[in-house]
This record gives C-alpha cells, sequence and structure tokens, in this order.
C-alpha cells in the first residue's frame, strides 16, 4: 500500500481555515509544502480544490475526491477515498492535503503527518483538523520558528511517524 501523509497547517484549536481559505500566511510554510509534495500525489476534497488559486498544482498528481460528474482540470476524480487509494501504487507517495472531512477519513489510515504547528488561535475558523492521540505518534522532525518580517506568528515544523 502506497505510504500515506497527512500535512497541513494547523492552530493550537486545530482550526485548518475559515470560508474555504487558510487562517495564516507562512511562506515558509508554504516552501515547506511545496518541497515535501512536488514529484508526488496530492489528494483533497473539491472545496480544497477549488480554492486553490491557479487551480491543479502543477509537478504534482492532483487528485479531487467528488461523487459529482464535475470537471476538475489537471485532476483526476474519485467518489472516494478508498478509490484514490487504490490507484495509488505500492511504492508510492501519497499527501492527503485536505479538507477537514477528508484528514479525518484519512488519519486513521496514515503513516505520517507533517504539521505546522502556529502558535496562536484565530477568532473564527470553521474548518479544523481532526483530534489524534499524539501518544499513538513518535516525532521524528521538530524545527521551531519565531515569528519575523514576513511571518506574523510563531510556528513548529513537526512530523509524526505512526508508532
Amino acid at each position: 500500500m502506497a505510504s500515506i501523509n497527512i500535512i497541513a497547517a494547523i492552530a493550537e484549536n486545530n482550526a485548518i481555515g475559515l470560508n474555504g481559505k487558510l487562517l495564516y500566511w507562512l511562506p515558509a510554510d508554504l516552501r515547506r509544502f511545496k518541497a515535501l509534495t512536488t514529484g508526488h500525489t496530492i489528494i483533497m476534497g473539491r472545496k480544497t480544490f477549488d480554492s486553490l488559486p491557479k487551480g491543479a498544482l502543477p509537478n504534482r498528481r492532483n487528485v479531487v475526491l467528488s461523487r459529482s460528474k464535475k470537471n476538475f482540470p489537471g485532476a483526476e476524480r474519485y467518489a472516494s477515498l478508498k478509490d484514490a487509494l487504490a490507484s495509488c501504487a505500492a511504492d508510492e507517495d501519497v499527501y492527503i492535503i485536505g479538507g477537514a472531512s477528508v484528514y479525518a477519513e484519512a488519519l486513521p489510515l496514515a503513516n505520517r503527518l507533517c504539521l505546522t504547528e502556529v502558535h496562536a488561535t484565530p477568532k473564527e475558523a470553521d474548518a479544523f483538523f481532526p483530534d489524534f492521540n499524539r501518544d499513538e505518534w513518535k516525532v521524528s522532525f521538530r524545527e521551531e520558528h519565531t515569528k519575523d518580517e514576513k511571518h506574523d506568528q510563531d510556528y513548529t515544523f513537526i512530523d509524526y511517524i505512526r508508532t
């Protein structure tokens, strides 16, 4: 089975979005996202695909989960996460990139979490990363960052692998 990675930027209260948009502008997080996912398969829900400013992300196999017959330019469509994962090669690195319901469905299947933990709590949010038991995961990478001229919040890149 493919290696299933979940990638997300989460606030201290697990918030991930508001009105179809990310909560925080973190250029370093966007660079990390690009570095980790380029050359791999990314799986997302329809709303996440619709939120991408230029549509399908380049240099990645884009997969959208949707039961509608709508066309998603530059992306493949599957009706379920199970079907999308079945289309992946056994040695493939797959990244689940959102939204909240896709994260919740993929979490029990994931081998690794690639999180950006933002050290802030937004005033408003309508999408949340699912709660997960950190005792079931081991930290494999951690990198702390403090706010600077390009980042308004402190944040930590942290990767977890399932124990």
